[in-house]
């Protein structure tokens, strides 16, 4: 029997979705339906399935405001923060367009024996797994090119964001997906299992380093399905020079923007030993306090909202432990906000110059801080991760930054801005624990499209005086 849940504003603890979790059988009946809608998607022209997408981000438009509204709530975010997520959904479309046209597109050529034709074909049924910290723009990230290119899909939104998953997919359906190209399940942990069970094409994922890894493991025996892993940082960010103040604003961008809940944040702050070192470290904890904390809907807006839930915090809270039993100087500590529920809390700074200290990601407002007697060690410790998603270095010294980006180990690198910006017509992905070589947003298309090569000539033609060593 299937289990309801429930999905729970983390401000206010109002529940804003109630509903079952999917079964075992509910996703072998997805699957099996979008196996069935597929041939009939996929045999669409290119330009009827761009159509179908562009009225997909033309209801977006239409819907912005309640989409803005359930993103906020759902997921703590400030409203001003929930109006660029559902930007970047519709703006997904037209980039995704171009990508495709670019890197998954047809070309033909000719030939001594005729053409040479190179197109791009679906994969079939691919299932998406979306994260709660993008719950729009991340899986929509993946489900846009992977309509364009013609397959269809299965969505399982986390379990902490269920309606705004409800709302997505009831977008692309209002503006024209058939309804089995582009099916719902929803559920937690149980349901993402048994989706991936079934007998599908391909999987784009984006969460955890230790659901990447397991995902690997899983399907290293079914190489048939292609995955895309979209996974999280250890994420440095070298501040070596600048006015303080100005550092500050680039340092606190990166490390507690959506309460630190990007994978892309700042987790590690590596500055130079000595009283420059210092007072960029007491600018970023001076800003630091500065930072207003509360609801998506308070006046004046504020900052960052609370973490996902009071279990998260929890689980950050932990790991701030860990680090400080180490020998961790707390700097600011990780602290509830008094009158708020468990899931707000306030930004930590802890100095961890000296100490060997987890390569683990803390998916909270936590930042480490670690002094170096020169360049050489900051690029060292910047590297010493088994992560490679996101770095950044703030300095106006081009010589050190010509070194840092070609040095850096992350597939976002980032100079005197925050490292959690990202281009949409560039990759979004990293290397070693962050991803498997399979970058989204401008890159998405390579994954959703599989090339063919085709040789052809008009008429039958004996070829036997084209070949050597055939007797007469």
């Amino acid at each position: 029997m299937s289990q309801s849940f429930t999905s729970i504003d983390p401000a206010s603890g109002e529940t804003l979705w109630e509903g079952a979790a999917a079964s075992a059988d509910d996703c072998a009946r997805a699957v099996a339906a979008a196996r069935a809608a597929f041939p009939a998607w996929a045999g669409q022209s290119a330009d009827a399935r761009i159509a179908v997408l562009q009225r997909y981000a033309a209801v977006l438009g239409e819907r912005q405001a309640a989409f803005a509204e359930a993103i906020a709530r759902e997921t703590g975010k400030p409203l001003w923060e929930a109006q660029t997520e559902v930007a970047s959904m519709i703006g997904k479309v037209a980039i995704s367009i171009k990508a495709m046209a670019e890197r998954a597109g047809t070309r033909e050529s000719e030939t001594a024996f005729g053409r040479a034709r190179l197109d791009h074909r679906p994969h079939g049924v691919m299932a998406v797994l979306g994260p709660y910290n993008f719950p729009g723009h991340l899986p929509n990230g993946h489900i846009v090119p992977a309509l364009l290119a013609g397959n269809a899909i299965v969505f399982k939104p986390s379990e902490e964001t269920p309606l705004v998953g409800q709302l997505l997919v009831e977008a692309l359906h209002a503006a024209g997906v058939p309804q089995d190209a582009a099916i719902l399940v929803q559920g937690g942990r149980d349901t993402g299992a048994a989706l991936v069970a079934q007998d599908i094409d391909g999987l784009l994922f984006t969460g955890s380093a230790g659901a990447g890894a397991h995902f690997r493991r899983l399907f290293a025996d079914r190489p048939a399905v292609i995955l895309a892993l979209e996974l999280g940082g250890n994420n440095p960010l070298i501040a070596w020079d600048g006015d303080p103040d100005a550092v500050a604003s680039i340092v606190v961008s990166s490390a507690f923007i959506t309460a630190g809940q990007r994978c892309s944040c700042a987790r590690r702050l590596i500055v130079p030993t000595g009283a420059a070192g210092d007072a960029m470290v007491d600018a970023v904890a001076a800003l630091t306090d500065r930072l207003r904390i509360g609801a998506w809907n308070d006046a004046p807006e504020p900052f960052m909202g609370p973490l996902i839930s009071g279990v998260a915090a929890e689980r950050a809270a932990a790991q701030v432990e860990t680090l400080v039993g180490l020998g961790a100087r707390v700097i600011r500590a990780f602290e509830p906000v008094a009158g708020r529920s468990a899931a707000f809390v306030r930004p930590a700074i802890l100095d961890v110059t000296g100490l060997d200290v987890p390569d683990e990601e803390v998916f909270a407002p936590v930042l480490q801080v670690r002094r170096v007697a020169d360049f050489d060690a900051a690029l060292a410790f910047a590297n010493a991760t088994r992560f490679g998603l996101s770095a950044g270095l703030i300095s106006d010294d081009d010589a050190l930054w010509a070194r840092f980006r070609v040095e850096a180990r992350a597939g976002v690198v980032n100079r005197n801005r925050a490292t959690t910006g990202a281009s949409s017509d560039m990759p979004f992905g990293g290397i070693g624990d962050s991803g498997n070589h399979r970058p989204s947003a401008y890159y998405a298309a390579d994954y959703c499209a599989w090339p063919v090569a085709t040789l052809e000539a008009d008429r039958v033609v004996d070829q036997l005086a084209t070949l050597k060593g055939v007797a007469d």
